[in-house]
């Protein structure tokens, strides 16, 4: 029987979502995981398919964890970056013997620790892997720079759950063709890389100059203060099955990020039919964001470029930001778990 590894840091709805397609589309072959605890700011109620065995990286030391491995013999492992050492021992393990996937969202910037990562990839990530599964064009760039052959790489690893946020979308745009809601929401953690503080900082500003109907709703938790203001609400973490309640109630999706190398968020509100305000740090922009057709894009890190970009939204109509919101849907098949499966397939040998 084939067999899939995946070791893994911190496992999401979506990563499951795609795992749990994989599983009911080849039943035949088997899927192991092993992954990290459940992060405390972000605590997902996870559905595992029956088809799924999960182990819980914390029940195993660096023994244990190489002897359910050998017991598993998988055909092929996919692991999610480097940090985890234990994990990296195992796929310079098995690397001479099968596929050794390295699945990792890191854009290219050509900073001076990539630029050394460039030098030294012989030494460290290609000694453990000798495949690369990427999201999209900039990361699959820094997979060229660390050597990987182009034939080795392959893009579209993050999806969102599409058919989920697709049938939320179907049914809010039509709901927005009678009244579209003038509320921008933010959804991801409150960070100082996500550029929250740059978020709120503009949105008081603008309200200062705009007398509009406005509000801006934020979803999430972490160490920034979450801001005051009268017309900025925050509702804390909210599982994805109690999203579309709140999704109701907003018109535009923005993220302000400082640090984003992708952003899967953003290609479920793409599904769910949201118009755009997206930073220009943000990696998913590149597949999802066209400008002036399903939103804007900003400069990172700056909230005067944010607040222009909340006036441009102001500036258009209601009808002209659904059409904004029914050409995010159109893009939303770009990627999806069915097609994730189909390419995790061909990587079994």
């Amino acid at each position: 029987m084939k067999k899939v590894l995946f070791l893994y840091t911190e496992i999401a709805g979506y990563t499951l979502a795609c795992i749990n397609a994989f599983c009911k589309m080849h039943p035949d072959v088997e899927v192991h995981l092993v992954r990290w605890p459940v992060n405390s700011e972000a605590p997902f109620d996870f559905s595992f398919s029956n088809k799924l065995k999960v182990y819980d990286r914390k029940s195993f030391d660096a023994d244990g964890l190489h002897t359910i491995v050998d017991e598993i013999n998988p055909s092929v492992i996919l692991c999610s970056g480097w940090i985890d050492k234990q994990y990296i021992a195992i796929c310079k393990e098995w690397k001479k013997s099968i596929p050794v996937v390295l699945v990792m969202d890191n854009k290219w910037l050509g900073t001076a620790k990539q630029q050394l990562l460039k030098v030294t990839a012989a030494l460290y990530v290609r000694k453990c892997f000798n495949r690369a599964w990427v999201t999209g064009n900039s990361q699959r760039k820094f997979a060229l720079k660390l050597g990987f052959a182009p034939d080795k790489i392959k893009t579209g690893f993050y999806s969102a759950d599409v058919l989920f946020f697709q049938e939320i979308g179907k049914k809010l745009l039509k709901e927005k063709e009678s009244k579209f809601p003038h509320r921008f929401i933010y959804v991801g953690r409150y960070y100082d890389f996500k550029g929250v503080n740059e978020l709120w900082e503009a949105f008081a500003r603008f309200k200062e100059k705009d007398n509009s109907d406005w509000e801006l709703w934020c979803l999430g938790t972490g160490d920034v203060h979450p801001a005051q203001h009268p017309s900025i609400k925050h509702l804390g973490f909210i599982q994805p099955d109690k999203l579309e309640d709140v999704m109701r109630e907003c018109g535009v999706f923005i993220l302000p990020s400082i640090v984003e190398p992708w952003g899967v968020v953003v290609h479920e509100f793409v599904a769910a039919g949201f118009p755009l305000l997206l930073s220009d740090a943000v990696g998913a922009a590149e597949t999802f964001l066209e400008n002036g057709v399903n939103g804007f894009s900003f400069m990172s890190g700056r909230s005067d470029e944010i607040e222009n970009a909340f006036e441009k939204i102001v500036a258009c109509t209601d009808e002209q930001l659904l059409e904004m919101g029914k050409n995010s849907f159109l893009k939303s098949d770009f990627i999806s778990p069915d097609k994730w499966a189909e390419i995790l397939f061909t990587v079994i040998p």
